[in-house]
This record gives C-alpha cells, sequence and structure tokens, in this order.
C-alpha cells in the first residue's frame, strides 16, 4: 500500500487533542504523527476536516444492514453487519450472538472463523452473549434456551481458534472453577442478564471476569444493603463495565452517576445493535416475536426493550451532549476502552505509531465523514 498523509483535521491521538499534525499511513498502519510544517516531501497528502479518531470498537453488535446475527450466522450476514456499521464510525466489532441453541452457537463460531480467515474488515471475534444466563434477568432472551454451562460448551466456547471471543454469563449459574477455566483458555468473560450477588461476583472476579454486559440493565439495582452487580461494577475501578447510552435503556441521571462514580476510564461503549440499524426497517420477528421500531426505540408487544436502534457515532454524541462529557472521554469510550478490554490495546485505540490505521473523520455535529480500516478508506480494494 503506497504512504499517504491525513492533514487539516484535528486529531484525537486516544489520549490528547492536537492541532496542526498530520497523520502519517502506511501498509495499513500509522507511521507517524507529524507536525504539519515536517511533513516528508514524499508523501502524497490528503486535506481532511474535522475531527481525526481512532476508529470506533463495538463489543456488542446483534445485527444491523437488515441483518440479526442469529437469524445470519454467515460469512455473508457478518459482512453486511459489519458494513452497515462501518458507515456510523465503526471499524471493529464484535458480531454477537444471543441466547440460541447450540447448534445455531457452532454455526456462529464457524461462520466468525471464516470471517476472520478471509480478512472481513473490521471483525475482531464474536460475542456470545448467553445462553449461560439467569432466566428471571432474561431481558428479551428466551429462557427455554438457557442453560448451565457443561462440558460440551467449554469446549464449543473455546472453539473460535483465533480472534477474541466475549462470553457473557451469570456467576451464579456457573462456579468460579468453569470461570477460571474459560479465561485460562483465553475467553473474555463478562457479567450479564445476572442476579450475581456481590459476594459472588467478586469470586467470578478472582477467577478472571472482567466485564459488565450493559450495566444496569437485566440486573437487579443497586441497593443499599444488597449493592448487588450494579455496585460491583461501581466499586471495583479494574472492571470493565459497558453501556448502552441510547438514553432508553438507561436514563441520562443513572449514567452520570455510574461515570461520576467509577470514572468513563474503564468504561465502554456498546449499541447492542440489532438488524435495523442502516435501514428503514419498521419491524422485524426476534424468536418469534414481532420487535417494533419507533423513534429510536425497539420493543416488543409488551414493551420490553429488545436490543436497540443504536449506532456507535450516536452513542459518541449522546454521551457528549446528555451526559456532558467532554469529547475525548466519549471517544476513549468508544476505541481505546473497548480494545483494551479486548486484548488489543497495543494496536488499536490509538493514533501512533505501530497502531493499526482504523481511524474516523468526523465533522462538528461529531457525524461521521469517512472511516479508513487498516489504512483503506471505504471502498477501496485491498
Amino acid at each position: 500500500m503506497t504512504a499517504f498523509a491525513l492533514a487539516g483535521a484535528r486529531i484525537f491521538d486516544g489520549a490528547h487533542l492536537h492541532d496542526g499534525q498530520a497523520v502519517i499511513v502506511a501498509d495499513g498502519h500509522v507511521r507517524a504523527v507529524v507536525k504539519d510544517a515536517d511533513m516528508p516531501a514524499d508523501v502524497p497528502v490528503r486535506r481532511v476536516a474535522g475531527l481525526l479518531a481512532p476508529g470506533f470498537i463495538d463489543i456488542q453488535v446483534n445485527g444491523g444492514g437488515g441483518v440479526l446475527l442469529n437469524d445470519a450466522p454467515t460469512v455473508d450476514g457478518i459482512r453486511t453487519i459489519a458494513e452497515a456499521h462501518r458507515r456510523y464510525g465503526t471499524t471493529g466489532l464484535l458480531p454477537t450472538l444471543i441466547t440460541d441453541t447450540p447448534e445455531r452457537m457452532a454455526e456462529a463460531i464457524a461462520a466468525t472463523r471464516d470471517a476472520l480467515d478471509q480478512g472481513i474488515a473490521g471483525v475482531l471475534g464474536i460475542h456470545l452473549e448467553g445462553p449461560y444466563l439467569n432466566p428471571a434477568r432474561k431481558g428479551v432472551h428466551d429462557p427455554a434456551l438457557m442453560r448451565q454451562i457443561g462440558e460440551d460448551d467449554i469446549a464449543l466456547v473455546t472453539s473460535l481458534g483465533r480472534g477474541r471471543t466475549l462470553l457473557t454469563i451469570a456467576p451464579e449459574r456457573t462456579t468460579p472453577d468453569v470461570i477460571r477455566r474459560l479465561a485460562d483458555a483465553g475467553v473474555i468473560l463478562a457479567a450479564g442478564h445476572t442476579a450475581a450477588t456481590y459476594d459472588e461476583m467478586a469470586a467470578a472476579r478472582e477467577a478472571g471476569l472482567t466485564g459488565v454486559t450493559h450495566l444496569f440493565n437485566a440486573m437487579p439495582p443497586l441497593m443499599g444493603r444488597d449493592p448487588g452487580v450494579v455496585g460491583a461494577a461501581l466499586d471495583d475501578p479494574d472492571l470493565w463495565p459497558s453501556l448502552i447510552v441510547d438514553l432508553f435503556h438507561v436514563s441520562a441521571p443513572s449514567l452520570r452517576i455510574a461515570l461520576s462514580a467509577r470514572g468513563w476510564e474503564r468504561t465502554i461503549l456498546v449499541t447492542d445493535a440489532m438488524s435495523t440499524v442502516g435501514t428503514d426497517i419498521r419491524s422485524f420477528a426476534l424468536g418469534g416475536r414481532v420487535i417494533t421500531r419507533a423513534d429510536g426505540r425497539l420493543t416488543t408487544s409488551d414493551g420490553t426493550i429488545a436490543g436497540s436502534d443504536l449506532d456507535m457515532a450516536t452513542a459518541v454524541r449522546n454521551t457528549v451532549e446528555a451526559l456532558g462529557l467532554p469529547v475525548e472521554a466519549a471517544l476513549h469510550m468508544a476505541s481505546r476502552a473497548p480494545a483494551e478490554f479486548l486484548g488489543l490495546g497495543s494496536e488499536l485505540g490509538r493514533i501512533a505509531p505501530g497502531y493499526r490505521a482504523s481511524l474516523v473523520l468526523l465533522d462538528e455535529g461529531l457525524e461521521v465523514t469517512e472511516t479508513w480500516m487498516d489504512g483503506q478508506a471505504a471502498g477501496e480494494g485491498a
């Protein structure tokens, strides 16, 4: 790939904002970040305007572009989901399978493996959100498909072979020994759809659990004498909780309280996006139920929230506009934090020499105007 430079935009390098600098890209990576005046004469320069930041990384993406992973656990399905979210600044993602049968899980894992082997742009691995969850905190998941994890399940969950596997699990439905085995095998574990006590969370943490999936949702509220999962997430500065900042799943005041309590440095923005993102679809089927889209919200007929209609650029804007965080914090939560959570902090989430040139260009309103994945703009060939 021929080297080129992007100049003219303000740059967020993953930690700080810079003016008057340019990013030199070569072979899919950032070669250097230099002052405009120090630009090498032999590097073609493209002038851009706005804010250049590390591309967003979404670790919970159920669907997009009219496709739901549970319905289309194929390479083509994963490609469609990734392409739909790219237009909103997401240059890395985990296609997410919600609670399903062992057979469908195996299909999704195999499709993700094939997508990684084929180099489908943006695919970093898979997120298995269930089925080892607590039926009492099912949300929109099918409780009939939930089960406790056994030996065959452990073999299945650890079978991807490359990329990252994130497993959302209810700690109270398994044992610390199982959590430790999964963590030792390279699986990243998060508590979700759970009624775990604070002590159960502490035991899971000791065994290797590191995250909390969509904090506040599908878990009991924080109580004075029963802190539970929410209390554990707010009390443990080393946990990585994720938040759905669509302002439907959690109210803005509750989000502000959580971020005030624990800070934003190890907090992750996720979309929990369904198939509607990037389309004009008004309804779709999920597990035999009709999910209706109205005013940015997805619900079943009884009003249960069913995933989100959120894209990552909107999550970033909401974090700035509704929660009052600086743009640097919102961008960190959308890029560097998830990269570090996934163990990819040495290659993604920053604009620095040696990092992959997966970038997003935003205008003054934080709307996406262009993306690059490993140095390639949308529409460019490999």
